[in-house]
């Protein structure tokens, strides 16, 4: 199977307009969400391995006060330039929803990682349209990778073009599990289905694992447990990057969507992982 080869670390300069020409019409808002990224991904990077407050919400997801930080930054970006745009976030809650364009912001995807101090944390950011995802971005600060995707447009990872693998068989790709503990204790059937699936298997968290698939390096992830600011900037990308996301049912996501997503590098394969959790 073809792979795509490693891109370096560099950073997309964020500041030249020629980089967010091609987006067409949606040029300028892909200039404001890289503006955006790079200042979420700035605060985050402050905060990230030094002394953290933590606490808990309800449903015991952890907290921190770079994941707060993050989003009222961003908050604060999109009330000065785009006042009249709708916010979806995670911490701060939702704005003007009945807005033609409503931004999906998740400020630190993975606090559980970023509080430990291991580098696969991302800041999510998604641009709807009339309910439609436009465009996607996952951030990975600490390995300065910014992977965009915008419908229509394709998908690049900082500013080299990438795309989903060609891997259409499920015994050839490798296969990643995220949220595979929660999988176990609530799926144990198909636990042990996915843990005889796929050539070579991974138990990941969070996004990354959705960005990988975006740039061809893995094939298929099946995920769990999300709510709309984890999966609407990761299904933008893949699509973007021309692979498939969809819910366990095959249903297209939205922000209704019950948080069981898989990720898919090609339509065969998208087909045969709805046939494993459906069996």
């Amino acid at each position: 199977m073809t792979r795509l080869s490693s891109h370096g670390g560099h950073a997309l300069p964020l500041s030249d307009p020629n980089k967010v020409t091609h987006l067409g019409p949606l040029a300028d808002f892909g200039a404001h969400a890289k503006q955006i990224t790079q200042i979420a991904s700035e605060i985050a990077m402050d905060h990230f391995r030094n002394t953290l407050d933590v606490s808990f919400k309800s449903d015991e997801s952890p907290v921190t006060q770079a994941d707060k930080a993050v989003e009222a930054a961003v908050l604060a970006y999109l009330e000065g330039h785009l006042p009249d745009h709708g916010v979806y976030g995670e911490e701060y809650g939702k704005k003007r929803l009945n807005s033609e364009y409503l931004w999906v912001v998740d400020p630190i995807d993975g606090t559980r990682s970023f509080l430990s101090g291991h580098p696969l944390f991302g800041f999510l950011l998604a641009l709807l349209q009339n309910s439609e995802p436009q465009m996607g971005i996952v951030a990975i600060p600490a390995l300065n990778e910014v992977y965009m995707g915008v419908k229509g447009k394709g998908a690049w990872l900082n500013s080299d073009p990438i795309s989903v693998s060609n891997v259409t068989r499920m015994d050839r790709s490798i296969l990643y599990v995220n949220e595979g503990d929660k999988i176990f204790q609530s799926e144990p059937q198909l636990f042990n289905r996915l843990m005889q699936s796929g050539q070579t298997r991974r138990f990941a968290y969070d996004c990354y694992p959705h960005a990988l698939l975006a740039a061809g390096h893995i094939d298929l992830v099946f995920d769990y447990d999300l709510q709309p600011y984890d999966f609407m900037a990761v299904s933008a990308l893949v699509h973007a990057a021309g692979g498939v996301v969809t819910d366990w049912e095959g249903n297209p996501v939205d922000l209704s969507s019950d948080g069981r997503i898989i990720s898919a590098s090609t339509p065969e394969l998208h087909e045969q992982a709805l046939a494993l959790v459906n069996a």
